[in-house]
C-alpha cells in the first residue's frame, strides 16, 4: 500500500511515546514484575496491537490489514523461542528479577533500531534484485529443517566473541551496582554485569532476527507492514517474557510447530514466481500449526501431571524448568546483590531465579553448561 511520510513519523512517535511513558513512569521504580502485571501489560499491548490493525484495514482496506495480522502473529510466535534464552541468560548472570525489566527494555529498544535497518536493507533488496526472495526462502528452509531436527544444545555466553570482545574493550565489576550499566571503582569506570546481561540479549535478538524478518517478507513486501507487525510484536515481548518464562518449558511440541511455519513461510517464498498463496490462507495455516502445536504440548503438559502425581519432582539433575543440570549440583541462595561471579548456569531458566551463591569471578573454571530439554 502506498504509505505517506507522516504515517511513519505518527507511528515511530507513538512507539517513543509508550516507550517514554513505560520506562519513565510505570517503571521508574526498579520493582519485580508479577505474574498478573505481566498479564495485563501482555493484554494492553495485544489490544494496541488489534487496534492499530482494525485502522490499517479502516484507511488502507482487507488486504493489508490481513498483511499485517499474519506478520505479526508469525512475529508473536517466533518470540517465543526468544523468551528461553533471554530466560537462560537471565539466569546465567544472576540478574536479580526486579532489574530485568530494565534489561529488556533497553534490549527491545536496541532491537527496533536493529531491526529497522534489516527491514529497511531487505526491502531495497528486493526490490532492487529479484533473485533475493529465493535466498530469503532458502534461510527459512533451512533454520526450519534445523529447528525440528534440533536436540539438546548447550548454553555458554563465555565463549561468545562480542562478549569477550566487551570483556577486552572494558573491564567488569564483580558485583551489580543496582540498576546501573556502569559503575567506578576507584574512580575507574567500568561496565556491571547488568551491561553483560544486555549485550547478550541483543546478541540473542540479532540471531533471532535472521528468521523472523524474512518470514514477514514472506508474507507482506510492503516494508511499512513489515516495520509495523514487527515492532508491534517486539514492544509486547517484555511483558510475554515475564509471564512465560516459567512456563515455556512447557510447550514441548512448540518449536515443532515453529519449524514447520518457517518452512512453509520458505516454501511460500521460493514458488512465489510459480504458485501464489492468498494471504488468508497462509494466516490460517500459521494459526493452525501455532494453536495446534500450543494445544497439543498443554495436553501433553496435563497428562505429565496426572502421571506424576502430586508432589512428583523431576527427578536427579532436572529441575522445574525443565533444564538439565551437569556438573555439579545446584548452589544454595544468597541475598540480593551477590557478586556476579555467582551467576550459576546450572540454576533452571525460570522467570525469576533466585540469586545463587556468591563467587569471586564471573567465568569460574568449572562452570556447568544448561541443556536445554523438550525445546
Amino acid at each position: 500500500m502506498a504509505t505517506s511520510i507522516w504515517f511513519w513519523v505518527g507511528f515511530n512517535a507513538f512507539v517513543l511515546l509508550m516507550l517514554a511513558l513505560d520506562l519513565g513512569v510505570f517503571h521508574r521504580k526498579a520493582h519485580r514484575v508479577s505474574v498478573g502485571e505481566a498479564a495485563r501489560w501482555s493484554a494492553i499491548w495485544v489490544g494496541v496491537s488489534l487496534l492499530f490493525n482494525a485502522g490499517i484495514w479502516m484507511f488502507a482496506g482487507r488486504q493489508p490489514a490481513l498483511e499485517f495480522l499474519t506478520g505479526y502473529l508469525v512475529e508473536k510466535s517466533l518470540a517465543v523461542d526468544n523468551i528461553f534464552v533471554i530466560a537462560l541468560i537471565f539466569s546465567y548472570f544472576a540478574v536479580p528479577e526486579k532489574y530485568q525489566h530494565r534489561v529488556l527494555f533497553w534490549g527491545i529498544l536496541g532491537a527496533l533500531v536493529m531491526r529497522g535497518a534489516f527491514i529497511g536493507a531487505g526491502a531495497y533488496a528486493l526490490e532492487r534484485w529479484h533473485w533475493v526472495i529465493y535466498v530469503f526462502g532458502g534461510i527459512l528452509l533451512l533454520t526450519g529443517i534445523k529447528l525440528a531436527v534440533r536436540k539438546d544444545e548447550g548454553f555458554d555466553p563465555e565463549h561468545n566473541p562480542v562478549l569477550k570482545l566487551v570483556r577486552r574493550v572494558m573491564p567488569v565489576t564483580a558485583d551489580y551496582d543496582g540498576q546501573r550499566f556502569f559503575s567506578r571503582e576507584n574512580g575507574r569506570r567500568m561496565a556491571t554485569p547488568l551491561l553483560l546481561a544486555l549485550v547478550m540479549v541483543e546478541v540473542t535478538d540479532l540471531v533471532f532476527a535472521v528468521d523472523s524478518i524474512p518470514a514477514i517478507f514472506a508474507v507482506t513486501k510492503d516494508p511499512f507492514l513489515v516495520y509495523t507487525s514487527n515492532v508491534m510484536a517486539i514492544l509486547g515481548l517484555r511483558s510475554m517474557y515475564f509471564l512465560l518464562a516459567g512456563v515455556v518449558h512447557r510447550f514441548v511440541y512448540l518449536k515443532t510447530g515453529l519449524a514447520m511455519v518457517l518452512v512453509f513461510v520458505g516454501a511460500k517464498m521460493m514458488l512465489a514466481d510459480v504458485f501464489h498463496v492468498p494471504v488468508l490462507a497462509s494466516l490460517a495455516v500459521i494459526a493452525t500449526l501455532i494453536g495446534g502445536s500450543i494445544a497439543a504440548s498443554l495436553l501433553r503438559a496435563r497428562k505429565d501431571d496426572d502421571d506424576e502425581g502430586p508432589g512428583s519432582g523431576g527427578g536427579p539433575g532436572v529441575d522445574a524448568g525443565g533444564v538439565e543440570r551437569s556438573g555439579q549440583t545446584a548452589a544454595p541462595a544468597a541475598e540480593e546483590g551477590a557478586p556476579a561471579g555467582a551467576a550459576s548456569a546450572d540454576r533452571a531458566a525460570t522467570a525469576r531465579p533466585a540469586p545463587p551463591a556468591p563467587a569471586k569471578s564471573l567465568a569460574p573454571p568449572h562452570r556447568p553448561t544448561l541443556r536445554l530439554r523438550g525445546y
